[in-house]
């Protein structure tokens, strides 16, 4: 079932008119057709299926038949991502919508091998975004969620701190143990922070400056900094999943 989002008011058994960008999609590549249903989100969260009754190049007309269920989890998840070489952050992007994130922040730390100047980040989050966008479509998302503009590490490691559980995956020298600990605390907080180190690694000072959050483990294993993301995401929505 096709997926949309839209900004505006939708109430069952009236009409709602689409336009833009999605007509297009819905239209011409995918060739739907009036009595098809397609699944349609608000900017508020809010699901319903909605009967297609007339289609043209300019608009899509759709009968609300009932409101669904969301699809979201009860927490909000913020994954802080050090900035990865090449299209490995498209690779996070998508994925971690797929996997529940709330939202998503690049950020700049010490040993990331990617630099980049301004207009390099206004041009990577708009393309960071699109990707987000088209990920929820694909997973059935109730929200778009956001991506961040860039931060610096300090800015991130504040940003974090108002978050209720702050994780950070690093060599834990407790092991599994502090890892299922830190686990135990997800069910019910509210809001959760994912600190996702860059290929080089967390510099000393770094880790120094997030000594009083969560330190945990993903396993024995040395992990890329994508991997590293996909994992935490993993776990997190497993233990937040109702």
């Amino acid at each position: 079932m096709q997926q949309i989002f839209v900004n505006q008011n939708v109430q069952i058994n009236t009409e709602t008119v689409i336009t833009g960008d999605d007509v297009r999609h819905l239209n011409k590549v995918l060739r739907m057709q009036p009595g098809e249903v397609i699944r349609i989100s608000t900017h508020e969260g809010e699901n319903y299926l909605g009967e297609i009754t007339a289609i043209d190049e300019s608009q899509v007309v759709l009968n609300i038949l009932e409101e669904v269920p969301s699809t979201e989890l009860k927490q909000r998840i913020y994954l802080f991502q050090a900035i990865p070489k090449g299209d490995r952050m498209e690779t996070v992007i998508e994925k971690a919508v797929e996997l529940g994130v709330y939202e998503i922040i690049p950020v700049e730390m010490k040993y990331c091998v990617v630099k980049l100047d301004d207009k390099k980040k206004k041009k990577r989050i708009e393309r960071y975004q699109t990707i987000a966008e088209t990920a929820a479509k694909q997973s059935k998302r109730s929200i778009i969620p956001t991506v961040h503009d860039v931060m610096t590490y300090k800015e991130a490691v504040e940003y974090a701190r108002s978050c209720d559980v702050n994780l950070v995956p690093y060599e834990c020298k407790e092991g599994m143990a502090a890892t299922t600990a830190a686990m135990a605390k997800l069910p019910e907080a509210e809001s959760i922070s994912i600190m996702i180190g860059p290929e080089g690694g967390f510099a000393d000072e770094e880790i120094d400056m997030v000594s009083d959050m969560d330190i945990i483990s993903l396993g024995k294993r040395i992990l890329r900094t994508d991997t590293a993301a996909i994992a935490s995401m993993t776990m997190v929505m497993l233990a937040c999943e109702e």
